[in-house]
């Protein structure tokens, strides 16, 4: 991405800034994670992205917001 837009940076640079802004993240994104409920749903959708068939698991909790979320091409015992 840097490349495209001019810039030559190397892998090993990269790895310092991760290892350096990584702590930062983690504390912002632990101050702003919600609790979630104790019951969920898991629903399942099939969905076409850019041309293709997908299928989409979300789980949501039960004020419906999503917990998480798999796409995949397959369904199988592996995405459910």
């Amino acid at each position: 991405m840097m490349a495209e837009r001019g810039i030559d940076v190397d892998h090993s640079t990269v790895h310092r800034w991760a290892i350096k802004l990584l702590p930062a993240l983690e504390k912002a994104f632990r101050r702003r994670k919600r609790a979630v409920g104790r019951s969920w749903r898991v629903d399942e959708t099939y969905i076409k992205v850019k041309g293709q068939w997908k299928y989409l698991y979300r789980a949501v909790d039960k004020a419906g917001d999503t917990i998480d979320f798999l796409l995949c091409a397959h369904r199988d015992k592996a995405a459910a």
